[in-house]
């Protein structure tokens, strides 16, 4: 099932989401009912649910009267309480939670343990290849009354989430990008010609794969938005389908929905051209500016 997220609460992080379905399994294993667990800590069924979902903190006194009735003990226990005290420290982010809405702090947290990230943009350069100029254009025009101290914070966020893809555990980053992304200018030839510079640079990273779709292409399964997949190192964590409207997200685990977001990343990759081809697109339309 999707789950939108609009606003509110406070956005889990990926080891959250987890350690919640990993007490999910030692209660169902356990054939311990929702009822029979909130008792156990003398709290409401949808106390329970919640952190099954990562929807709220992992308290720790909760988290070891669960495992006890769950019948775990021991070292399993004493490393579940560890990673549950991991869990619940704020993530990087936090210190931007001023200019991060709440349904986008789950996807930074997503961004930022995934092994593997797909995305189809139609728009504009992904954040993660954006450089700071082009960022900053496009957050003067989605927040236009905000001040200048707002979108300076704003552009170094993004900067900052930019460096996932050089530190040593840097996901494999697969983009397809409409041609309109490059066509459309973004603060001028001379901030163009950066970032295309930029995306030059990034597909020289072995982690890094750019496609571009022409638009002699024609129609592709993807043309109705953009969106982002997310694959991780956890068995217990699905892969993940994000995509994002004007005023929030839809974060998609159902295995069905996701394979078939999958399935069209796979048919684009097919339909645009081939990586090594990037370049020398890149380089042809960087002379346009």
């Amino acid at each position: 099932m999707s789950e939108s997220r609009s606003g509110g609460g406070s956005a889990p992080t990926v080891l959250r989401m987890v350690l919640g379905k990993r007490l999910r399994h030692l209660r169902e294993q356990a054939k311990v009912s929702f009822e029979q667990a909130a008792e156990a800590i003398d709290v409401t069924p949808l106390t329970v649910r919640r952190m099954e979902k990562a929807e709220v903190g992992l308290r720790i006194p909760y988290v070891r009267e669960l495992l006890r009735t769950y019948g775990v003990s021991g070292a399993e226990t004493d490393d579940f309480l560890r990673m549950a005290k991991e869990a619940n420290q704020p993530g990087w982010w936090y210190k931007y939670r001023t200019v991060l809405p709440d349904w986008f702090r789950a996807y930074v947290s997503l961004e930022s343990d995934a092994t593997v990230i797909r995305i189809y943009e139609p728009h504009y350069v992904p954040g993660l290849l954006q450089t700071p100029d082009y960022a900053r254009t496009l957050f003067r025009i989605g927040f236009p009354n905000e001040s200048e101290e707002a979108i300076e914070r704003r552009v170094t966020l993004r900067t900052t989430r930019a460096d996932l893809l050089t530190t040593p555990k840097a996901p494999a980053m697969w983009a397809v990008l409409e041609e309109s992304v490059l066509r459309r200018p973004v603060g001028g030839p001379g901030v163009m010609r950066a970032q295309i510079d930029r995306l030059i640079d990034a597909i020289d990273l072995p982690n890094v794969k750019v496609q571009i779709m022409p638009f002699s292409a024609g129609p592709h399964p993807g043309a109705f938005g953009p969106f982002h997949y997310f694959r991780f190192g956890f068995t217990e964590l699905p892969d993940i389908v994000y995509t994002e409207n004007l005023t929030g997200a839809v974060y998609v685990d159902q295995a069905d929905d996701v394979v078939g977001y999958l399935e069209t990343l796979d048919r684009m990759a097919v339909q645009a051209d081939p990586v090594d081809r990037t370049r020398s697109l890149l380089v042809k339309m960087r002379k346009e500016y």
